[in-house]
Formats: structure tokens, sequence, C-alpha cells
């Protein structure tokens, strides 16, 4: 089942799940243990990335015995193409923080054997423990990650064709929209549903048709957020806007 909370506005969202992150790798960091956190990309979590950079300069919030693993990543783009997910995050969390480089994980969009390459990315996951906090955005078509529709519940981390939808909408990023590469490794909806929390943030009335979609009908592969209803402790964070179809 879906928790929804409801914040005034995308920064308070971003304090309070900062603040959750903070919290979780106080708690586990005390016992010994690494955070495990599922990382998204895009406009929508770069609020709560900008508060947990805060929270590791004026709070003294330690990133040293994190370790993450991103959605997803183009096909076709190294880590350092400037519109590649690591060149993203790098920019955006990691460079401002004191996490060790080699905790830091992304599908490879390089890979000569994209299928290895995805195997290979979910062994590291089970290896590393699971993933404790899966961070998510939506898409309109209904993604999480790259996971376009029809995109079953047993899926794993693969190679994906990106919806005509996805592509335009991430058109924003790059030069000019035919830039946009056609495809990408994404974790699967099953990777994401393994995760031990997940908290999705949807901000804005253009989320608010997808929000109630994923919230309110059944559960299939046609709008693969509704499998989020499977999960038992995922939250979605949102403003008046993105709930205003609830």
């Amino acid at each position: 089942m879906i928790a929804l909370r409801l914040h005034p506005d995308k920064q308070s969202a971003a304090q309070a799940l900062a603040r959750e992150t903070a919290d979780l790798i106080g708690l586990r960091s005390e016992s010994g243990k690494p955070t495990v956190l599922g990382l998204a990309t895009g406009s929508t979590p770069l609020p709560l990335y900008a508060e947990l950079i805060r929270l590791h300069r004026e709070e003294r919030l330690s990133f040293r015995t994190v370790i993450t693993f991103n959605l997803d990543e183009y096909e076709g783009l190294g880590p350092a193409h400037p519109q590649s997910y690591r060149r993203f995050m790098e920019e955006h969390l990691f460079r401002h923080l004191d996490i060790p480089s080699g905790n830091i994980r992304f599908p490879d969009g390089l890979a000569k054997d994209p299928a290895q390459e995805c195997a290979a990315y979910e062994a590291a996951i089970r290896a590393a423990g699971g993933i404790d906090l899966q961070i998510l955005g939506i898409g309109r078509t209904g993604h999480i990650g790259f996971n376009e529709p029809p995109s079953a519940v047993e899926s794993r981390t693969r190679r994906v064709r990106l919806d005509e939808v996805t592509r335009r909408d991430n058109a924003v990023f790059f030069d000019e929209p035919t830039a946009v590469p056609h495809r990408a490794l994404t974790m699967g909806v099953a990777t994401i549903l393994e995760a031990r929390r997940v908290e999705l943030l949807a901000f804005g009335a253009a989320k608010a048709d997808i929000v109630a979609r994923a919230v309110r009908e059944t559960p299939s592969a046609d709008c693969p957020a509704t499998w989020l209803q499977r999960h038992p402790a995922c939250t979605f964070h949102l403003d008046a806007a993105s709930a205003s179809k609830l």
C-alpha cells in the first residue's frame, strides 16, 4: 500500500526526506553497517540532493559509510559525457560529499555486453546487502527508473527502449531532441521493489494525472508505478498540485 505525505512545497519535502535519510545513515553507522541508497536523476530530486549537501557541510553528516546505486544510465554515454547520469550526479551530489568514489555504482552505458553488465549490477546490489532506501521520481508514462510500459513486476536490471514521451521530456537536458538516446540500462521493477524503503517524489500539476493512476489503478505493466502498491513501505511525497487528482 502506498502512503501519501503532503508537503507545503518541494523544499519542505526535501528537508523532511533528507532528515530521514540522515537519521538512517546515523543509525546504521552506529551499528557498524553501511547505508545503501538507491538514487534517481532528473530535476525532481535536486532539492533533496541540495539539502543532503547542506547537512554534510553545516551539520557534519558523513557519507563515508554510504554505498549508492543509481537507477539507470543512458546507453552509449560514458561517465564523462555531459548528459550522462554519472556526470549529473557528480555535479549535483557526489563531488560535494565525502563519499568514497568506490562506493558509487552505476550501470555502464558503454558496456559491450549489456546483458552481462545488468546481471553484474544485480549481483553488486545483492553483495552490498540490498538497498535500504530507494529514491524515485515518476515519469508521465508511469515509468519508475526507465521501466517504461509495459514493464512486468518480475523485471530485473536490463536494457530498455525509451518511450518517445520520455525522450521528449528529457530533451531539455540535451542540445537538441535528436541527441537523446533511444535506449538505457535500468534497474527493473523487481529490483526496486526489493528495497527496504521506497520514497517517491512528485511535484506540480503536470504530475497529478500519473500520480493518481499510480495510486488508484490496479497494478499492471501498463503503468509500472502501480507496482509500488505492492511494496510494504512506500511513501509518495507530494505537494498540493501533484495530489490534486487523488
